[in-house]
Order: C-alpha cells, then structure tokens, then sequence
C-alpha cells in the first residue's frame, strides 16, 4: 500500500496544472499523479495541430463564459477566481511568454507544444510531484476516512483525491459507483460530412462570414465556412457541432442546415441582384463574382441556379434571379454524418454540474473529492476554451486542496 497525500488521476493538462500548484502551494504534501499511459500529456501535445492553442484572448468573464455550451452559468465564478490573464501570468513566470493570434487564440511564442510539456514536466520535478506512469485505475473507494485507489500496478491510500482523466468512461463508471450522476457523453467539436455537387471539387475554398442554422431547430452559427473533402468545417460548423452537440447526437448526425453565404436577407440580396441585371447586362453572371464570396463558390452557385457558363445578367428572368438569391441566402445542405474535428476530440457530458461546489471543485456528495477538466459536464467551442477550463478548474481546485 502506497501512501500519498494527494492522488491525482490522470496526467493530463488538468492533472499536471493542479498538481504543480498544489506541491506549490503546500509544499508538505506529498502529491502523486496517476497515469494510466506510458506517457501522459498526449493531447496537449497535438493540440492545436502540435502548437498547443492554450488559451483564448477574452480578458472578461461575461464575455468568456458565452464559449461553453455546458458550463456557462457555472464558470462565472470561477472565472472570476483564476482568469484569462492569470493563465498567461502563471506560464510567463516559468519561461513560457505566449503570444495572441489575429483570431484571439494563444499559443507559446515557440510555436511548439513541446514548450508546454517541458515547462510541466520539469515544475513537477522541481515541486516533486511523483507521477506514476502504467496506473490504470481499477476501483476508487472509501477506506478508514480516505480513499484507495486500486491500480494496474499497485494500492493507494489518499486523504484527498482529484480526478483529472478528462472523457474517461471507465473512470465515470466508477464514479457512477460512488454515486454521482453522469451525463451521458456525446461528441462536440466535429465538421459535418456532405455530399453535394455544391461543394465538391473545391475543398480548402473559405467563405469569411457566413450564418449556419440547423433546419428545424433554434441553432445557429456565424463565422468563416470551410469546404473540405468530405463537407465544411471552420469556426461557424464547429461551433454549430459544440452547441448543438446532444441535439445532433438525437438526430443520429442526419440533418439539413441552411446556409447564408453573405448575410443578407433573400429581398435584399435579391435587390441587388436586380440592379447587377442592369449594370452588368452584357457580362458573364459565371465570371461577375459578387459579394465578396471566392470565385469558385460563387461558380457553383450560379450552376445550381439553372444557369450555365455563358449565362448573361441581362438574359436572367425572374426564375433565375430568385433562385440565386436562394442560393446566397437559403442554401440548404444534406449532412449525413460527422468527422473528428483533427487530433481534438471533445465530449460533451460527465459528471453532473449539480453534484460540484464550484467554489472548489469538490464534490457535493463526498468529502475530499475533487475534480478537474473535461470529466464533469463542461466543454467549450474551439480556440483554446477547453484548456482554460482546465487550468481554472485545475487551479481553484490546488487552491482547496493545498488550503484544507
């Protein structure tokens, strides 16, 4: 039997944040990770296709919380507690400056994630913060006022324990077993796969600001529209994935979205399509690109509107114009499936936010239980959200730990 202060499991960005915090707070405790792989920090090492995209650049709470599909309402405090700033404050001071993208992303100035994985392993040296690799944990239970934890490789005996493992169902199955209600988990932040001529033959072709609504629901989306191989993706279908994520999952990912390629309502678009009639009257409606859309979309779009190459504005009747401003406006798309957004799978479930006090991140239910990241109900849209979670979570929970 191995005895420990405090266990964390999972050696993911959540486990390895609070655990250095923890061993830096309270230096007394003998701090453990548990670490159910050969080596841990595996998707902060391919986020952000390998450049790890730590957080986002939104310095106000009310403002950051609006990313989190599940957790909005819960954050506010949190976020209030460990923010923004005090992220790029906490890596600042250990040698990792970060820098802020056009998109409000952050990334290490070094544009590696290796950046992040040195600065964490060598603190938890520094602070000797065991972790325990090849620890796959069997069961969690109460012994004698503490907790045992069985692993693959050895028992250990925690006065406090926090799990860290992110989307983990065996660990919400145990979890389960000591009485917390877990939200049954479902994907979050996938592109959409579709099949329509449309589309096809213009993957990597980028729409700025479109709006996505998914027919016969109240969701929606705005941003940039990327076309792809299999369908669309980019910040306006990865959103629609996260906030729609239970409802999709309902309709077993078979569903219609209608897409407005320039923002503008079907009479407007049509006005204006009207007076192109006028003044470009002798022109190529195929070769007169409009509303600053790529050419190539708007070639397709005209060919969908039974028009061909040679169709000229001033021969358009009133079937034509209609149907284009159909097609800018009202596109409807067949989605037939969905795709793993990169490296970056995100699960929307776990435990029950109404079984955390997030004041500290511990359970409601039993005393010195604590929790971090991605294993309760909480996610976030894509651009470095979900990491901000972490080390908030990650740290309110050090915090409590270390304090009590």
């Amino acid at each position: 039997m191995i005895e420990k202060d405090v266990i964390i499991v999972g050696g993911g960005a959540a486990g390895f944040f609070a655990a250095i915090n923890i061993a830096e707070l309270n230096p007394n405790l003998k701090v453990a990770i548990l670490e159910r792989g050969s080596e841990g920090l595996q998707k902060v090492k391919v986020s952000g296709g390998g450049r790890c995209n730590v957080t986002h650049a939104e310095f106000i709470p009310q403002e950051l919380i609006k990313n989190y599909p599940r957790g909005e309402k819960e954050l506010l405090g949190p976020f209030h507690q460990f923010m923004t700033g005090d992220t790029i404050d906490w890596f600042e001071k250990r040698g990792v400056a970060l820098k802020i993208e056009e998109d409000g992303r952050m990334f290490p100035v070094s544009n590696s994630s290796q950046t992040i994985l040195d600065c964490f392993l060598s603190e938890a040296q520094k602070h000797d913060v065991e972790v325990l690799y090849n620890n796959s944990v069997k069961s969690i239970a109460k012994f004698e006022n503490k907790w045992l934890i069985k692993t693959s490789n050895a028992d250990f005996l925690t006065q406090k324990l926090l799990i860290a493992t992110g989307s983990n169902s065996k660990i919400w199955e145990l979890l389960s077993n000591l009485g917390h209600t877990i939200i049954q988990p479902v994907p979050s932040l996938f592109t959409f796969d579709i099949k329509d001529d449309r589309i096809k033959e213009i993957p990597g072709v980028v729409a700025q600001n479109v709006e996505v609504k998914v027919v016969d629901s109240n969701l929606w989306s705005e941003g940039p529209l990327l076309i792809t191989h299999v369908g669309m993706s980019a910040p306006s279908i990865l959103k629609l994935s996260a906030f729609g994520a239970v409802e999709l999952a309902k309709r077993n990912y078979k569903f219609q979205i209608e897409i407005n390629f320039i923002k503008q309502s079907f009479e407007d678009c049509l006005d204006v399509l009207k007076e192109l009639k006028h003044d470009l009257a002798k022109k190529s409606v195929f070769k007169s690109t409009q509303f600053d859309l790529p050419k190539r979309l708007w070639q397709k779009l005209v060919l969908a509107t039974n028009m061909n190459e040679e169709s000229r504005w001033a021969d358009l009747n009133k079937s034509q114009l209609e149907g284009l401003a159909a097609q800018l406006t009202q596109a409807v798309f067949n989605v037939t499936g969905k795709s793993t957004f990169k490296e970056e799978f995100v699960t929307a479930g776990g435990v029950d936010l109404k079984e955390i006090n997030f004041k500290t991140f511990e359970s409601k239910l039993h005393n010195n239980l604590f929790f971090a990241g991605e294993v309760i109900n909480v996610d976030a849209v894509t651009g470095g959200f979900n990491f901000q979670n972490a080390w908030t979570s990650g740290y309110i929970a050090a915090k409590s730990i270390a304090e009590c």
